[in-house]
């Protein structure tokens, strides 16, 4: 598709600077642009680039103001990441969308499904479930029994969704991931052998959940492991049985949640974040990479570093003395010998 800068501009309530009828066909990275591309500038870092870029038109925030000449048309908006992001979208929904029902799919004579629905070839829809208005389920999808989606759910090549889950609405599950295996759930027995629990429970996911490639959410013991609206799931995360997440919650990928944690609202990991189970995050809490949680978050919008995780400002500081441990402890050594030399005189 083909849009030209005035289009743009109305579609943000942006302003132009430059020509408003240059027309862009496709996006670009501000330092890889060329003609016919849109590119946005809203790091600070990469401003050299924009006085070399081919791009046609580049997002830029309202105040920013060019030291140099730019070759390209600007778009001035208040937030060029998030305008970017809102053409984005823009031109996803403008793609082709498949529908229709291929002949290999196997859908239970119980089964409902709602209307303007795709669902792909090998994709096996289970006994009373409920596909919701204009869902697609792409190939080699597996729905079990009793399962309920909401309209406009997208299950990408190869999901598997167990038995008795629910989806809401406008849910997109990517590649690979499991929702409602069970969880890891096994009673020691006096010949040191395991007995499994029944998982009993099911998972649900709220409306405008997006969940990443691989991941794999557990099902409860009893209850729900629930997954609130609006949280989005990077690739390769385990969430453990009887977890819930908090609305518009975000986590990058390699994040592992032991069972029974209740993480709060608006809260934000980093990659490999890990916490232990029967644990409680409060709310807004920022949680940095690799970090480890073993206890409660207790303070709202807390900003934690390191394992066991701590304020981020000490984490920085006890960094510093860390790196000059081997230093100090020579010191130590070169003291003590200093004293015994002492004592013997």
């Amino acid at each position: 598709m083909e849009f030209n800068a005035a289009t743009i501009a109305g579609f943000l309530k942006g302003e132009i600077v430059g020509d408003p009828e240059v027309k862009v066909n496709t996006i670009a990275k501000i330092e890889e642009g060329h003609p016919g591309a849109l590119s946005f500038l809203a790091n600070p870092k990469y401003e050299h680039y924009i006085y070399s870029t081919g791009s046609s038109i580049v997002l830029v925030n309202s105040d920013f103001e060019p030291s140099a000449p730019v070759g390209a048309t600007l778009i001035k908006v208040k937030n060029a990441y998030e305008s970017f992001a809102s053409l984005l979208q823009l031109v996803d929904q403008s793609r082709p969308r498949k529908k229709g029902i291929h002949p290999s799919a196997i859908i239970e004579p119980s089964a409902t499904v709602g209307k303007d629905v795709y669902i792909g070839s090998f994709v096996y829809v289970g006994e009373n479930c409920v596909v919701g208005d204009g869902c697609s389920l792409f190939p080699n999808v597996f729905v079990g029994d009793n399962t309920k989606l909401g309209t406009g759910c997208t299950l990408n090549p190869g999901v598997v969704v167990y038995h008795d889950c629910i989806i809401g609405n406008n849910c997109t599950v990517h590649a690979g991931s499991v929702i409602g295996s069970d969880g890891f759930g096994f009673a020691p027995q006096s010949d040191n052998e395991f007995m499994k629990i029944p998982q009993l429970g099911n998972v649900i996911l709220e409306d405008n959940v997006e969940i990443g490639s691989n991941v794999t959410i557990d099902r409860a013991t009893m209850g729900s492991t629930v997954i609130r609206k609006g949280v989005k799931l990077d690739n390769l995360i385990q969430v453990g049985h009887n977890v819930e997440i908090g609305e518009n919650t975000v986590m990058a990928a390699q994040t592992g949640i032991a069972g029974s944690t209740k993480v709060g609202r608006n809260c934000m990991f980093g990659g490999q974040v890990g916490l232990s189970g029967h644990i409680k995050v409060a709310d807004g809490a920022r949680i940095g990479a690799q970090s480890g949680i073993p206890g409660d978050v207790k303070k709202e919008n807390s900003v934690l570093l390191g394992y066991p995780a701590i304020d981020h400002r000490d984490f920085l500081r006890s960094s510093i003395i860390f790196r000059r441990l081997p230093e100090l402890y020579r010191k130590v050594e070169e003291l003590e010998k200093q004293i015994k030399e002492l004592r013997k005189e």
